[in-house]
Parts: structure tokens; C-alpha cells; sequence
């Protein structure tokens, strides 16, 4: 009977994005929890995928990037604690430890349930020197606000990205706009490599020639040392380069942060992310995770991935909160739909590439179609490129790629939207998409890259 009426203790491991949402949800979920959410970071609540922008001088203050403030959960019920460190889980026994990062003292605390949303740290690839200043990754607020100041030192010039992944082109785009001199460095034979690499190549080339001669790709290269006296002034590469540099941005990619998970025994899977059910819950019982510390079930190749994505945290964290509250929720998977862009270029795909697509077994067809996004009489008509995949039996469409100075992305986005709801190339032909000469073509080009498909179809 001494249980009758007590709040059910939930607590969340990590903010940013999928631990601020699971919060938040809770707290509208009509249900009454006692809330702690811990963070070893000294704010709760940003956009992460902001922070280029910041860097780039279009947003001017790092406070908008703010979502929510402590004060603001505190406020609706939930109690928030900054620079925590979760050290262990402790399943049997319903706790966890946590470390204060700043004194250093260990508290055990209880839960009912427990959330994981640890999120992934940037990946920091063997190289000699590391200790070098003006060396950088970018992840948390601070780290945009320490890269804007010293790429807005007199003393600036030049800088080397090491990655040529989203962030690695969404922060070219923010050193080509503060006027530096910039060379990419992937080690893979293209940058974006998630495209196909006819696509990345015509990506890169765009890149380039819209960089006025500021803006250096290197592939197939990678860094294996930096240079300097106290601060990074070359870069050194497999090849035999040596770049000079004023500042280096490692953006290499993310690796998930699961080792506590994995010292809980709870299950891990691809790319050692943690694995969940559609409804966020891992192996081991009244522990759930969400956002990019969880592997991902990908809709299309019917196999588990790990898509790290801002919206695919905001979407698991809301599935995950549901759940935890005693209601049902469940989470079908991703497509890894995404999009970003460089100086004008939006950049898109979702699906399988045709590259992937093979290596999962599927006879594939494809086209690649370049065309006007809008009538070509009228004033800003800009070419897209859009390839499209589709399954040459079933003839289902497995995934799209489009990149241009016109609105790449909302023919993308038709797509996703095609590939949820299992459209064949038949189907998709006849869909009814808007037509005004500002907005498209009389034949949309998304629709005349699956004319081209059907066409091989019937030769």
C-alpha cells in the first residue's frame, strides 16, 4: 500500500536533442513523473546542426540556438543537473552513477525507468601533433563560438577541413563565406560518399567552380600529421602535401557514446550503436534510448543502420517518451533522408544509392536527369540533377539524389514520401504534382527522371 500514489522516477541520460525531447514529452503527457535529466554539459537544450551557421555570421548570436533553458523544464516540473557525467548503470539495481565533472563526487541515483540519449562524439583520426592550438571539432556551442573567433582574426587566411562529409561541406561553406582559403580533405575516393560517386563527382565539381579559386578538393589523401611552433601551421598529408594552414576543422565523422550501455550489458549493435525495438526499448528491462547513441532500422534495405540525424532523435525521443509514459507508440524506421547545402547548391537524397541498393541485392535501374526546377522563361530558373532508383522487378522505388541551385530537396522530400507508402514507378508516374511556371516545370523534372526509367523499362 506504501506505493499508492508515488510518482513514477524517470531519468534521462544526455541533452542536445533526444534527452530534451523525452523530457519535454513526458511533461505534456498528462501523467504525473518525477523527471531528472542528466547532462555533462552546461546547457541542456540546442541545435547542434546550427552551429555552421553560427559559425558562417548568419546567425549572429549563439543564444538562438538555444531550444530550451534548464529554467524552462524546471519550471514545467522536470529537474535539470548540468555537468553530470553518467559513469555506470546499474540495471539490477534500478541506478546509476553519476559524477559531478566539476568536483569530481560520485551520487548514486534511482530510477523506475531510464532513458539513454548520450549521443555521438566526433571521431579523431590518428594523426601526430593533435596537441597543436587552432586545431578544432565542432559539436557543442562552444566549440562554433571558439571557430568563429578565430576565423575572424586579421591573422586567418587559410584553413584545411579534414571530412568531406554534411559537416564537413556545411562548414566549407561557412569558411568560403568568411573569405578563407580552404582545402578539403577526404580519404575516400569521393566526398559525400553516401551518394552515388557519379553524383558526389558532380557535387564536387559544383563546389569548386562556384568557389572562385578558394576552395581546394583533395580525395583519395588523408592527414597524417600537422605541423607548427604552439599552433597548427601545415598540414601534411599520405600524398606528400604540405598545406599551409592557419586552422583545421576535424570533421571525420561521429562515433556513438555507448560504452556505459555496453558495460550494463545492454545490446549493441551496428557501428556498436545501441540497439532498440520500435518502441525505443533496449535489451534489458525499463531502459529505453533514443537519438544518435541508437541504431536505426532503414525501411527500405529491411536491415539495421546507424543514420546519426538531428530529426531522427527529435522523432525516437518523442516514441520514446510515449512508451515510457504506459501508452504505445511505435517507431517504423528511417530512410536517412537529408539535405544540406554549399553557396546556393542544395544538396539532397533519401533511400538507397544505386551503390547500396546492389550490395542489398537488388536489380536495379536508374536515371539521372538534369533540368529547369521552374519554368525556364522565368526569372531564377535554376537546374537540378536528380537521379532515381528504383527495383527493376517490382519495380518499387528504392531511393532519389538531387543536387542544384533550385529546390532539389522538395523533390526529395515527394519521394520519401513515395517510398513510405511502398509506390511503384507505375504508381508514381501519374502523381499529381502542383504546376505554376515559378514553381515547376509543366512536366515536373522528378516526374521526367521516372519517364526515363520506364522508358528503359519497355525498350
Amino acid at each position: 500500500m506504501e506505493n499508492i500514489g508515488k510518482k513514477q522516477k524517470i531519468v534521462i541520460i544526455g541533452g542536445v536533442a533526444a534527452g530534451p525531447k523525452i523530457a519535454a514529452k513526458l511533461l505534456r503527457s498528462g501523467t504525473d513523473f518525477d523527471i531528472d535529466l542528466y547532462t555533462e554539459e552546461d546547457m541542456i537544450s540546442y541545435s547542434a546542426c546550427g552551429l555552421p551557421y553560427y559559425v558562417e555570421g548568419l546567425i549572429e548570436d549563439s543564444n538562438r540556438l538555444i531550444v530550451r533553458t534548464p529554467q524552462q523544464f524546471e519550471e514545467k516540473g522536470a529537474r535539470i543537473h548540468l555537468n553530470k557525467r553518467c559513469t555506470k548503470i546499474l540495471p539490477d539495481e534500478h541506478k546509476i552513477a553519476v559524477s559531478d565533472t566539476k568536483t569530481g563526487i560520485i551520487q548514486q541515483v534511482e530510477y523506475d525507468k531510464l532513458a539513454i540519449a548520450t549521443g555521438a562524439r566526433p571521431i579523431l583520426p590518428p594523426i601526430q601533433n593533435f596537441h597543436l592550438k587552432n586545431i578544432f571539432t565542432i559539436r557543442k556551442v562552444a566549440d562554433g563560438i571558439n571557430i568563429r573567433n578565430k576565423i575572424r582574426e586579421e591573422s586567418t587566411k587559410k584553413a584545411v577541413i579534414i571530412g568531406g562529409g554534411y559537416i564537413g561541406v556545411e562548414m566549407l561553406e561557412a569558411f568560403y563565406k568568411n573569405n578563407l582559403e580552404i582545402t578539403l580533405i577526404e580519404k575516400d575516393d569521393h566526398i559525400l560518399s553516401i551518394f552515388d560517386p557519379e553524383i558526389s563527382d558532380m557535387i564536387a565539381q559544383n563546389i569548386v567552380n562556384m568557389s572562385e579559386g578558394k576552395v581546394k578538393i583533395l580525395t583519395s589523401e588523408a592527414v597524417m600529421a600537422f605541423e607548427g611552433n604552439e599552433k597548427v601551421e601545415r598540414v601534411v598529408t599520405s600524398k606528400g602535401n604540405i598545406i599551409e594552414t592557419d586552422i583545421v576543422l576535424i570533421a571525420a565523422g561521429v562515433t556513438p557514446n555507448t560504452e556505459i550501455a555496453a558495460a550494463a550489458g545492454i545490446e549493441l549493435g551496428v557501428s556498436n550503436a545501441i540497439r532498440v525495438n520500435n518502441r525505443m526499448q533496449t535489451s534489458v528491462k525499463d531502459i529505453y534510448a533514443a537519438g544518435d547513441c541508437t541504431e536505426n532500422f532503414h525501411l527500405v534495405s529491411k536491415n539495421y543502420c546507424w543514420i546519426p540525424l538531428g530529426s531522427t532523435a527529435n522523432k525516437e525521443g518523442r516514441c520514446a517518451a510515449i512508451n515510457m509514459s504506459g501508452q504505445y507508440d511505435a517507431f517504423p524506421g528511417v530512410l536517412g533522408s537529408a539535405v544540406t547545402r554549399y553557396n546556393g547548391l542544395t544538396i539532397s537524397l533519401t533511400g538507397l544509392s544505386e551503390t547500396d541498393a546492389k550490395k542489398f541485392g537488388f536489380d536495379t535501374i536508374s536515371s539521372i536527369m538534369t533540368k529547369k526546377d521552374k519554368a525556364g522563361y522565368m526569372p531564377g530558373a535554376e537546374d537540378i540533377t536528380i537521379k532515381l532508383v528504383v527495383d527493376k522487378r517490382l519495380k518499387k522505388i528504392l531511393g532519389a539524389q538531387a543536387f542544384g541551385g533550385g529546390d532539389a530537396d522538395k523533390r526529395v522530400n515527394t519521394v520519401a514520401s513515395a517510398i513510405m507508402a511502398e509506390q511503384t514507378l507505375d504508381n508514381f508516374l501519374h502523381t499529381d504534382i502542383t504546376y505554376a511556371p515559378p514553381f515547376s516545370t509543366a512536366v515536373d523534372p522528378l516526374i521526367s527522371a521516372a519517364q526515363a526509367i520506364n522508358n528503359k523499362l519497355y525498350v
